[in-house]
């Protein structure tokens, strides 16, 4: 980005001239929505109300951590995991998975707009999201998931042409904590998208273990663009001197620049044994762990 001071003013005074009203936004705790949020909270202040839903479909300890980080703002929080986990029930299909959960995200949110009487949506839309719909690649929350009615005077999305890099850069200038402006990418369905399959609370739950131990072995001394792992099936394993029919645990660990490639971390092998053994001594139901050196294309980052 050339000059991000320049962009930051000019984005603060187009929502400014957009918004005349309140307005929400799908807070998640990600780098997107926490500079868009901060973008237009600079912009309309007190009129914005960040709305965080539980998906049931987050990273582990991440409604605490949002509620500290945005304690400044009109922070909505509202548990609809009971929804989401109803509203994918049955479904082993990516795409419909990913719009069963973008609609209902959309129905919650609209709810939650009659009740604070918002008419304004603001969403963290970037430039990659936008593309990768377009080209069929996948539906995002922000974009394909969309129902084609909402009840919204307008949707607001400041970062619709920025890559993730910039987002960052965003970020940093606007004072955002490291914590935030430098996590790693986070899909808007969350772990049900990591959860191959059917995401059900048991497979949704040891995705989310496994997510926080390849984030705490990789991110510190690796800086990955993007790290995490995803349950892909089950197998046979032994446990305890006892057979067990176990989740497989795929882990997948990526350099990007803008998420349109990526290739795939070369890692120390001793690491990837830690991560396996953390991963089957910590999470009882796994049995199983691999490592994806798949690079971008063929494969995409998320597994769904």
């Amino acid at each position: 980005m050339e000059n991000v001071k320049e962009f930051i003013a000019t984005e603060i005074e187009k929502i400014k001239k957009q918004i005349n009203g309140k307005a929400i936004i799908a807070l998640s705790g990600g780098v997107d929505s926490s500079v868009c949020a901060e973008l237009a909270y600079r912009a309309i202040g007190d009129r914005l109300y960040p709305i965080f839903i539980d998906t049931g479909f987050m990273r582990k300890n991440e409604p605490e951590q949002v509620k500290a980080a945005f304690s400044h703002m009109n922070l909505q929080v509202i548990d609809a995991s009971d929804r989401f986990f109803t509203a994918v029930k049955g479904i082993t299909d990516p795409e419909l998975k990913r719009k069963a959960i973008g609609e209902t995200f959309i129905k919650v949110f609209e709810e939650e707009a009659k009740k604070i009487k918002a008419d304004y949506l603001i969403q963290g839309t970037i430039y990659p999201d936008v593309l990768e719909s377009e080209k069929g690649i996948k539906a995002h929350h922000n974009v394909g998931g969309m129902p084609e009615k909402m009840e919204f005077k307008g949707v607001v999305e400041p970062l619709y042409y920025l890559y993730k890099d910039d987002v960052r850069e965003v970020g940093r200038e606007l004072g955002l904590c490291v914590a935030l402006s430098e996590r790693m990418p986070f899909p808007g369905p969350g772990l049900s998208v990591r959860a191959i399959g059917e995401a059900t609370r048991e497979k949704v739950a040891a995705v989310r273990e496994a997510n926080a131990i390849v984030e705490e072995e990789l991110m510190e001394k690796f800086k990955p663009w993007q790290a995490f792992a995803a349950v892909i099936g089950k197998g046979t394993g032994i446990k305890n001197d006892e057979r067990i029919h176990g989740w497989i645990v795929a882990v997948r660990a990526v350099d990007s620049d803008n998420a349109m490639t990526a290739e795939p971390l070369n890692l120390p092998f001793e690491t990837l044994i830690r991560i396996q053994q953390r991963i089957t001594s910590e999470i009882p139901d796994v049995c199983r762990v691999v490592y994806d050196i798949t690079s971008k294309p063929p494969g995409t980052i998320e597994f769904e």
